[in-house]
């Protein structure tokens, strides 16, 4: 309870430096908070480690899209193959920041988890279509993982790529959103990244 107030200071630099982040983070926390309610996980956990999930992003906030207020893309001008080890750093920065401030370990564990070893598509796509001559190796441009190892990190992987998603589509009617939350799930359970951790079936349904 003390360290999800928004007086902390790791989440004041998240609000003054990263404001995208922070609004992103908030909605995050209220879904995560509902769905680890929803099937009796730790759902106080799962809140204040999702308001931490993404502090990394205060080293380079501009690289992350919800902080690109009218700016140029940064990642217009780099190589996908950096613009993955920018992106996927965030989790590493995170963890640090974590550690720096003394937050507990499971904060600092879904930090570090919250991404697992997923792909980071958009930018292994753009080297994949660069390089149609040469082979582009997808662990290049994965996560460093662990993969979540708790109900609660997987909660917060889920509704992290779920917030993501939907913000990214035109259309928001509630089917369409459903239809994006359906396949957020599928495509994480299909990728392996929800095979560590204690969630059924029957808590992603």
């Amino acid at each position: 309870l003390e360290i999800s107030r928004p007086t902390h200071p790791l989440l004041r630099q998240l609000l003054l430096k990263a404001p995208g982040t922070y609004h992103h983070t908030l909605i995050v926390a209220n879904m995560s908070e509902r769905a680890a309610e929803a099937i009796g996980a730790d759902a106080l956990l799962t809140r204040v480690g999702a308001y931490y999930h993404d502090v990394g992003k205060t080293i380079r906030p501009y690289f992350f899209v919800e902080n690109q207020f009218a700016q140029a893309n940064p990642h217009d001008k780099i190589s996908p193959a950096l613009s993955t080890l920018v992106i996927t750093s965030h989790a590493k920065d995170g963890v640090e920041l974590a550690k720096q401030y003394k937050l507990p370990k499971s904060v600092v564990d879904l930090i570090q988890q919250h991404h697992g070893t997923g792909l980071v598509s958009f930018f292994y796509q753009r080297a994949s279509e660069n390089g149609r001559d040469q082979s582009v190796d997808e662990k290049d441009f994965r996560y460093p993982g662990p993969r979540p190892q708790t109900r609660e990190a997987a909660i917060v992987m889920l509704a992290d790529s779920v917030e993501a998603a939907v913000r990214a589509q035109s259309d928001v009617s509630p089917w369409q959103v459903q239809g994006t939350v359906k396949k957020v799930v599928r495509g994480k359970l299909a990728d392996g990244q929800l095979d560590e951790c204690e969630l059924t079936l029957k808590d992603l349904h």
